[in-house]
């Protein structure tokens, strides 16, 4: 055996070394891609925290002014405004 031919344990240690590189750079390329799917969640979080404040707002004020309108029931029957009652007790 010379001395210009690697051992055994040289040639292993070379060939473990590459696929301990070969690891890491498929963790770093798959940890990259999960990076950018949560940052996509993240950013569309946001979106619909806008839309969401958007109709709690318009269902704030429609239940605002449904709420003036049956404190205004105060109507007089034979004007138009007089409310039947659906419910029938028997």
């Amino acid at each position: 055996m010379s001395q210009s031919e690697p051992s055994f344990f040289e040639r292993e240690r070379d060939r473990l070394s590459l696929d301990i590189t070969a690891g890491f750079e498929d963790l770093l390329s798959s940890s990259n891609v999960l990076n950018r799917k949560l940052e996509e969640v993240i950013g569309m979080t946001c979106e619909y925290e806008t839309i969401a404040s958007l109709w709690r707002s318009f269902h704030e004020l429609m239940r605002g002014q449904r709420d003036e309108v049956l404190e205004d029931r105060t109507t007089v029957p034979g004007t138009g405004a007089h409310v039947v009652s659906t419910n029938s007790k028997r």
